[in-house]
C-alpha cells in the first residue's frame, strides 16, 4: 500500500496534468501500434537477429504466415520509423533504425521519470 497525505481542495486534482503536461508530446501512436501486434514483434525480433540488411524473405522464416502478411507487417514497422528499406533490383533490404527507435524511447522515459521520479 502506498501512503500519502490527503489534500483536501474544492476540485480533483489530475496529477498526470499537474506534472505529467508535456509527455503526450513523446507518446507516438504509430509507433505503440506497430509495437502491439506480436506478429509485427516477431518480425522486428527476426530482423535484429539477423544483425544484417535482410529480405522479407530472410525474415519471413520467423513466422507463419504468408510472405505477403510479413511485407505487410515489415511496412507498418517502416511507416512508424522503427525500420528503413532499400531497393536493390527486385530485392528490398530491410534494416532497423535503431538509434531513432532508442532515442524515441529514451525520450518517453525520460519524460516518465521527469514526471514520477522515482522514490
Amino acid at each position: 500500500m502506498i501512503a500519502s497525505s490527503k489534500i483536501i481542495t474544492e476540485q480533483p486534482i489530475n496529477v498526470a496534468d499537474a506534472c505529467c503536461g508535456g509527455i503526450e508530446a513523446f507518446l507516438e501512436p504509430k509507433l505503440f501500434k506497430a509495437l502491439c501486434d506480436p506478429t509485427r514483434v516477431a518480425v522486428l525480433s527476426r530482423l535484429t537477429e539477423l544483425a544484417k540488411e535482410s529480405t522479407v524473405t530472410q525474415v519471413a522464416a520467423c513466422c507463419t504466415v504468408d510472405l505477403s502478411v510479413v511485407s505487410r507487417h515489415l511496412s507498418v514497422l517502416r511507416e512508424a520509423g522503427i525500420v528503413e528499406s532499400e531497393k536493390r533490383g527486385k530485392q528490398v533490404y530491410y534494416r532497423v533504425r535503431y538509434q531513432d527507435l532508442s532515442t524515441s524511447l529514451r525520450k518517453l522515459a525520460d519524460a516518465i521519470d521527469a514526471c514520477c521520479p522515482p522514490e
